[in-house]
């Protein structure tokens, strides 16, 4: 068996993403986000509910990871987890708990789309790693839909009428957090060797093109905020952002170590916070406003 790397150095950004904080602060900002960019002000056991959920399946999942027997297949945070798998487990059973408490504090209609995402989720538990199936599931798409699913949810939610306008919104976003997975998995697998690692047919075609997929998502994304008037700008153009970010973070991906290259994939997704001072303008429409009165 091989001999396991040394752990990284502990920088700020790298424990964020070994101790499994980086996707529940995106998926916390993000809904925060979409949220506020609709004016709807969310109650704070909302975005707590989100963290506490998204955090407890993002380290049960890594905790089942680093149960592979293919040690050489396992990553630095599969490692960091399973070192310190006494104290997630604690962590996990209390964030359970503190969940507990919080969803009766959710919306009825928000609690009844998270069980059915629930469902779905937890039959894709189910399949990756109960039957080692992996490779039959095209994995970074559903994890990109499920995501983005949860995001929109506290926002369709409390005004069901914006689900026809949002959904352009949603599928870019999704798409793009597919994307990131992509692109991680790009980084972390040898392509010379794909047999040692089978994955879906989508996955396989998309790693192809990745560059392609990250420019086409930024020239939707930056469409649509600029065109669509039914659904705020910024929730298209914070993708837009990411997308480029994610393929700045490919161009450089060689001078970066690994476990820095994971955390950074998922700081390119916090684009929101570069936004939330302008969310309550459209960039066009301010421009020909100001175009007109300084010609007028």
């Amino acid at each position: 068996m091989p001999t396991a790397p040394s752990p990284p150095k502990n920088t700020p950004l790298t424990l964020w993403h070994l101790l499994s904080l980086d996707a529940p602060t995106v998926a916390v900002l993000w809904t925060c986000f979409i949220a506020t960019s609709n004016g709807i002000h969310l109650p704070l056991s909302s975005p707590l509910a989100m963290f506490l959920a998204v955090w407890t399946l993002y380290a049960a999942d890594r905790r089942l990871d680093a149960q592979s027997p293919n040690e050489a297949a396992l990553e630095t945070r599969h490692r960091f987890h399973h070192r310190h798998r006494n104290r997630f487990l604690i962590g996990i059973f209390l964030a359970s708990i503190g969940l507990a408490i919080l969803l009766p504090r959710l919306s009825s209609e928000a609690i009844h789309l998270y069980l059915i995402l629930g469902g779905l989720v937890f039959g894709y538990f189910i399949v990756i790693h109960a039957t080692q199936s992996a490779h039959r599931l095209p994995k970074e798409l559903a994890v990109g839909v499920c995501f983005a699913a949860a995001t929109f949810i506290p926002t369709i939610a409390r005004q069901p009428e914006l689900r026809l306008a949002l959904l352009p919104s949603a599928l870019l976003f999704a798409t793009l957090c597919s994307l990131n997975c992509l692109f991680i998995y790009a980084w972390e697998h040898d392509p010379s060797h794909p047999a040692q690692h089978p994955t879906h047919a989508t996955t396989r075609l998309a790693l192809r093109h990745l560059p392609l997929l990250a420019i086409g998502i930024a020239i939707t994304s930056t469409a649509l905020a600029l065109l669509d008037r039914r659904a705020p700008w910024a929730i298209s153009f914070a993708t837009a952002l990411s997308a480029a970010l994610l393929l700045l973070i490919h161009k450089r991906r060689q001078s970066v170590s690994p476990v820095t290259l994971r955390a950074a994939a998922d700081l390119a997704l916090l684009t929101p916070l570069l936004l939330l001072p302008f969310l309550n303008e459209h960039p066009v429409q301010s421009f020909i406003a100001r175009h007109y009165v300084n010609h007028s």
